[in-house]
C-alpha cells in the first residue's frame, strides 16, 4: 500500500496546471538577469535595484524624467533623413525606428526648463539605429547651439550613441563631425556653459560634440570611447579589457568630470545651472 502511494502522488502532482505569471509583472535585468517587480523597475527609472544597471531608455523617457513637465518646446521636428546613396535596406531601417522611438530621426531637440531654469535641451536616443549621427542629427544638435547662442542659453545634450557616424550616408555623415565641432566652438566663445551627459557616447559623436562640453558628466557602466572592443579586437587582434570603453575608467583618467545615477541627473543639472543662473 505504501508503495502505491508514493506512485500516484507524483501523478497527481503532475496533472495540477500552474498558472503562469502575467508577462508585465516581472522585468529581466539584462546584466544580473535578476526579476524584478517591474512596478518597483519602473519607479526606480528602469535601473535594476540589484545590481544597479542602468537600462537604456528612449528620448521621449528620457525628456520626461529630466525637464519640468509641459515645459518642452520641440526644435526642428520636421527634419527627416534622406538616402543620398541609396544604400540597400537603409529606408527600410529609417522607417522602423520611425515607428518605434517616435522620431523623424535620431536626435530630439528644443527648449525646455529644469527646475524652472531655462536650457536648450538635445537627446540622442539609442534606439534609433544606435544613435549614430547622420546629415540631420548633425544638422539638429548645429541648430540647437546656434539657437542657445541667439537666445543666451546654456546647452544640455543627452548623448546615447553606439554608432557614432551613420556609415549609410558616408560622407555627408562624416562631415557632420567637424560641422557639430565648429558650432561647440562658437558657442565656447559666447560663453554659455555646455553640459553633456553620456549614457552610451562612441566613434565619430564622442570625437565630435561628445566629448567638447565645459562639463561631462556619465551615467554608470555608460560605453565611452572612439572605438569599441571589438572593434579593436577583430582589426588588432588585441585583447581589450571590458572596463577601458567604461565611463567608470573614463573618469578615473580624468576624461569625465562625474558619475551620475540616474535619479541624481536632474538636480546635479540644475544645480549646475544655478551656478551659471548665479540663483
Amino acid at each position: 500500500m505504501v508503495e502505491e502511494n508514493r506512485q500516484t502522488e507524483p501523478t497527481n502532482a503532475s496533472a495540477v496546471t500552474l498558472p503562469e505569471l502575467p508577462t508585465d509583472v516581472w522585468q529581466k535585468c539584462s546584466t544580473c538577469e535578476a526579476m524584478v517587480y517591474r512596478k518597483d523597475f519602473e519607479q526606480n527609472l528602469k535601473v535594476c535595484p540589484k545590481c544597479g544597471y542602468h537600462e537604456r531608455i528612449g528620448a521621449w523617457e528620457r525628456l520626461a524624467i529630466t525637464v519640468d513637465e509641459g515645459s518642452f518646446l520641440e526644435w526642428d521636428s520636421e527634419l527627416s533623413p534622406s538616402d543620398p546613396l541609396n544604400f540597400p535596406e537603409y529606408a527600410d531601417k529609417v522607417s522602423r525606428d520611425q515607428k518605434r522611438t517616435g522620431l523623424k530621426d535620431a536626435a530630439l531637440t528644443g527648449k525646455a526648463t529644469i527646475e524652472g531654469l531655462q536650457v536648450a535641451i538635445g537627446i540622442t536616443d539609442f534606439n534609433f539605429m544606435g544613435g549614430s549621427m547622420g546629415s540631420v542629427v548633425g544638422e539638429k544638435i548645429s541648430r540647437l547651439m546656434e539657437r542657445a547662442i541667439e537666445e543666451r542659453l546654456p546647452v544640455f545634450i543627452v548623448i546615447g550613441s553606439g554608432g557614432g557616424a551613420r556609415m549609410q550616408e558616408g560622407i555627408f555623415s562624416l562631415m557632420q563631425m567637424g560641422k557639430t565641432s565648429a558650432v561647440c566652438s562658437r558657442l565656447h566663445e559666447a560663453k554659455l556653459p555646455y553640459i553633456v551627459l553620456l549614457t552610451d557616447s562612441m566613434a565619430g559623436v564622442h570625437a565630435s560634440f561628445g566629448s567638447l562640453a565645459d562639463i561631462i558628466l556619465a551615467e554608470p557602466g555608460s560605453l565611452v570611447g572612439f572605438t569599441g572592443p571589438r572593434v579593436i579586437e577583430l582589426s588588432l587582434k588585441v585583447k581589450v579589457p571590458k572596463e577601458h570603453r567604461q565611463a567608470e575608467f573614463q573618469f578615473q583618467h580624468g576624461h569625465i568630470d562625474l558619475i551620475v545615477p540616474r535619479k541624481q541627473v536632474r538636480p546635479t543639472v540644475a544645480k549646475i545651472l544655478r551656478f551659471w543662473y548665479d540663483i
